[in-house]
């Protein structure tokens, strides 16, 4: 199976396990780090997969990355309760049913889902 796993930059490992597994209800995949800060996190939640890169250089900062769900309104409903949203639900004039939160590092987590009854 071929798919992109979108990496974003972080500053602390601990903090991006805090918010993405303890909050957002994700598992990690794997972990190579020598201090428990720096290195690499790779996180899944169902078919959705990320890579935390503590430093990442070289790559810019302040990136997106895309989340294709099967219900924006239920996860919404359920990230909502745990962390800020930047965004309520709404529906796009391209059709899908959307959201965004930043994750503490200030990259994008931009979701999208079909709209009800599509």
């Amino acid at each position: 199976m071929e798919r992109s796993v979108p990496i974003l930059p972080g500053d602390d490992l601990r903090v991006a396990r805090a918010f993405y597994v303890e909050r957002l209800g994700f598992t990690v995949t794997f972990e190579a780090t020598a201090n428990g800060r720096d290195g690499l996190l790779g996180l899944a939640r169902g078919t959705i997969a990320l890579t935390i890169d503590c430093p990442m250089d070289g790559h810019g900062r302040g990136a997106c990355a895309g989340l294709e769900v099967a219900d924006a309104d239920a996860l919404h409903a359920e990230w909502s309760a745990r962390v800020p949203v930047l965004r309520a639900p709404r529906d796009e004039a391209w059709g899908a049913r959307t959201f965004d939160l930043q994750d503490p590092f200030g990259n994008t987590l931009f979701v999208m889902g079909p709209r009800a009854g599509a």
